[in-house]
């Protein structure tokens, strides 16, 4: 395993971290510690959580999981300034999260999932998170403060700019790099930990292999490549991976030992080879699930990704619809695309500020 630096926080972490928001939701919470343990036991030292995971399990799966984990470790949780709004609110965020945790602090605290600069600014206002989490950073409940940011690279380097915080998570992967990457480069050049989530694009690297295979050198898969590519980035301290399977922490253990950087000259390639369309691919955050019509959104950008990344026709989309209403993302699910009444709570929750109603009419046109 690599270890990396975070920032100028002085602790060592490890190149590949664990992200909670993909546990196997129809496994038992001890099944799910395990692989946290197994994690842990492969080297992987930093824990990334947060309320509201895994329909609300993922910080008490953690907590099940560190009660008998040997090995040192680093943990992250987050908390939204949109609903802790007031330092009291953020202070029993912070406890109750600990708690849950079973930890005596938490190392890194991330003010959660800005989309725009107003909610950063909601954090920071006088009585606001900001100040609740130095509060608690005073009382040894948080190491570090660091933030959670879905912006463009620039508006990320206005918040690093303002000196508030010790690191930032950022969505950031082989394909949507280059719409990323001011924002990484002013982190690392200023001396801030950067996190990466999303490394496999959401899941959308491993469904398109052969389509991706641009990516790759020699042997390797495109999913490979783009664990690769985070993983050995100078620029980027942990690239944060959703684990199902212990097969899934061996292939990201095995590169992160072997890791090979891409030149200038391999990036500069996909740089010309990705095109603008990548950065408005859906990544599956899911935060846009909250449909007044039970409409399933999360899982119609996902498969709008084919249309929008691949240039599927009309035609292949309503066969692919055909196909994913019977036995794909959509089976089962009650509202269709047709109920929207544009009532836009989803775009609002976007943190890619995705065309999410327009989108939905043309999954209405094509049936």
């Amino acid at each position: 395993m690599i270890y990396k630096t975070y920032g100028k926080t002085g602790k060592k972490v490890s190149a590949v971290g664990f992200g909670g928001m993909r546990f196997d939701e129809t496994k038992s919470r001890q099944e799910n510690a395990e692989l946290v343990r197994y994690a842990n036991s492969k080297g992987i030292n930093y824990f990334d959580t947060a309320p509201g995971y895994c329909s609300d399990t993922s910080e008490d799966i953690f907590g099940e999981a560190f009660k008998n984990m040997p090995g040192d470790f680093y943990v992250s949780t987050k908390g939204m300034p949109t609903k802790f709004d007031t330092a009291e609110k953020a202070i029993e965020a912070v406890k109750k999260s600990i708690k849950r945790l079973g930890v005596k602090k938490i190392d890194f605290y991330h003010i959660w999932c800005i989309r725009k600069t107003d909610q950063y600014e909601l954090a920071m206002k006088p009585g606001g998170q900001y100040e609740g989490l130095l509060q608690c950073q005073k009382e040894g409940l948080i190491d570090h403060i660091v933030l959670s940011s879905h912006q463009t690279g620039n508006e990320v380097k206005q918040i690093l700019e303002d000196g508030k915080i010790e690191g930032i998570l950022l969505g950031m992967n082989i394909l949507n790099f280059p719409y990323r990457w001011e924002g990484v480069e002013t982190a690392y050049e200023m001396g801030y930990g950067v996190v990466a989530m999303n490394p496999l694009g959401g899941g959308s690297i491993p469904t398109h292999e052969k389509e991706l295979d641009f990516l790759t050198e020699g042997n390797e898969s495109a999913t490979e490549a783009a664990l690769r590519f985070v993983i050995s980035c100078p620029q980027i301290t942990i690239a944060l991976n959703g684990f199902t399977t212990k097969e899934h922490i061996d292939t990201a253990c095995r590169i992160a030992d072997e890791a090979k950087p891409f030149t200038d000259d391999q990036i500069s390639s996909i740089k010309t080879k990705v095109g603008a369309s990548m950065n408005e691919a859906c990544t599956g955050c899911g935060y846009c699930d909250m449909c007044p019509q039970e409409i399933a959104i999360p899982s119609f950008m996902q498969v709008y990704n084919e249309k929008h990344v691949f240039h599927k026709s009309d035609e292949e989309m309503k066969k692919l619809l055909e196909n994913v209403y019977e036995w794909g993302v959509l089976a089962g699910k009650s509202g269709t695309a047709s109920n929207c009444t544009a009532c836009g709570l989803c775009e609002s929750e976007c943190t890619q500020h995705l065309p999410i109603i327009s989108r939905l009419k043309e999954f209405a046109a094509w049936g």
